[in-house]
């Protein structure tokens, strides 16, 4: 018979297939990619992936208004995390505002709109699984093996290169949006990388 407590998750506090972040090549090989097919929404999408460090479910429930002032789209945004309802900065560089500016100009969303509407009709906007869909299609186009890469690889790759660039852990902290320094190095798996990088450079 089966006991009426609740049984504890088997992947609780463990990182189960964690994602690798895009190597700066592989960024560049999906931005050419997605100029040369002239997918104007999905580089929007992209960049901003990159750039903002979102969970999927908060990129995708982004609004127009979320990233515009006026026709302007801003340098800065902030949203409230779906997760966590803490808020969250994020920067838009100068290549991620382009691709938003066209994709606002292609798609003409007003300011209530989402972002990124979805093209099925029962859903307001691209869905959480359509966009895992979308980055593995877009990780198979740069000539990379497709299972390996996810949504949590957009949201590892920028705070993965601010920590190897920076080694400041607590502004990764604040880009991710955590609430503990803990789960930052947890996510970003740094304490093997770090202590392997260590071993390599020590010779005997």
């Amino acid at each position: 018979m089966e006991t009426s407590q609740k049984r504890e998750a088997w992947n609780k506090g463990k990182l189960v297939g964690q994602k690798p972040p895009l190597k700066p090549k592989d960024i560049w090989a999906i931005r050419i990619y997605l100029q040369n097919a002239h997918a104007v929404r999905d580089l929007a999408m992209f960049n901003l992936a990159i750039d903002s460090k979102l969970r999927g479910c908060d990129l995708v429930s982004l609004h127009v208004r979320d990233v515009i002032h006026g026709n302007q789209v801003l340098p800065r945004a902030m949203i409230i995390q779906r997760k966590t309802q803490r808020p969250v900065q994020f920067e838009l560089t100068e290549p991620t505002r382009s691709a938003v500016s066209a994709w606002l100009e292609k798609s003409h969303l007003r300011g209530d709109q989402y972002l990124f509407p979805s093209r099925v009709a029962s859903s307001p906007h691209v869905s959480t699984r359509q966009y895992a869909r979308i980055v593995h299609h877009w990780v198979k186009a740069a000539g990379l093996d497709s299972s390996a890469y996810g949504t949590h690889s957009m949201r590892r790759t920028k705070a993965t290169l601010i920590y190897k660039r920076t080694k400041n852990l607590r502004a990764v902290q604040l880009l991710l949006g955590h609430s503990k320094l803990e789960s930052t190095v947890r996510y970003l798996g740094i304490e093997v990388d770090d202590a392997l990088e260590i071993s390599e450079q020590t010779e005997i």
